[in-house]
């Protein structure tokens, strides 16, 4: 169906549609035709794309039942404001009413049932930002948590790549995670730790998701600041498809030896 019609209102198309059904509209269309129907700057537009369809061989009644299903369609799609929310950081301001970076995270993490995965870049003050995490991780034995951050060399430092990667775990488990809590698997790029420094690259994403159900992307880290100061946004996003496509992508970089695990 063209773009055009498509982008018509829901009420434009029943009524469209009403009028096919009683043949008070019918080929061959014109602008004048539609133009009793619907607004005249675009009647002559949608005139064009439905004669086309009638050349195509399609029929009123017929024509009618697709606009039928397109507005049926369209109802059991959730508007976007259903769900997307947008998620900040910053100082508050007059007029700012988007939900809070920390609060969000907070709430995946304590919410989650089957299974979380963050990506990070930076991780600083973990067992604040990990908390939640980690305390459901306590209550919930069968919650899988999955962690992808990135791991780097320090200035001048030509370990070999197994060492940095050790030192890494040691400081994750002793500095960044909750004392006395499970741990979750933890993975990274290891070109990141590649010596020639033109090769390298880092896992700069930044994302949770939770359950196969909710996604949320933000340029926030996970260090006290980005979460509580910084000026940072992202967005929360309840899709099932979404949160499936972008573990998918990771399992597959797993699957290429592109992620590999750290602890």
């Amino acid at each position: 169906m063209n773009e055009r019609l498509l982008q018509l209102a829901d009420s434009d198309l029943r009524e469209i549609a009403s009028a096919l059904r009683a043949k008070r509209l019918a080929p061959p269309f014109s602008a004048m035709s539609l133009g009793r129907l619907i607004a005249a700057p675009v009647a002559q537009e949608i005139a064009v794309d439905m004669q086309a369809l009638a050349a195509q061989g399609f029929t009123g009644p017929q024509l009618a039942a697709v606009l039928d299903l397109l507005v049926a369609d369209r109802a059991r799609r959730p508007r976007l404001e259903e769900i997307l929310d947008l998620v900040t950081t910053g100082p508050e301001a007059p007029g700012i009413t988007n939900r809070d970076t920390s609060v969000v995270v907070r709430e995946l993490f304590a919410n989650a049932q089957q299974t979380v995965l963050v990506a990070g870049y930076a991780v600083y003050q973990g067992r604040a930002v990990f908390r939640a995490l980690a305390d459901r991780m306590q209550d919930r034995r069968e919650l899988k948590v999955r962690m992808f951050l990135d791991v780097q060399r320090g200035p001048g430092d030509t370990s070999m790549p197994s060492e940095v990667v050790k030192r890494f775990a040691e400081r994750f488990r002793t500095r960044e995670w909750p004392e006395d809590r499970p741990l979750p698997q933890v993975f990274y790029g290891p070109r990141s730790l590649d010596l020639d420094a033109a090769k390298r690259a880092c896992l700069h994403a930044k994302c949770v998701v939770v359950d196969d159900e909710a996604v949320f992307v933000s340029s926030a880290n996970f260090t006290e600041a980005a979460q509580e100061r910084n000026i940072e946004m992202g967005l929360l996003v309840r899709s099932s498809w979404l949160a499936k496509q972008l573990t998918r992508h990771v399992d597959t970089l797993l699957g290429a030896g592109l992620l590999v695990r750290a602890m």
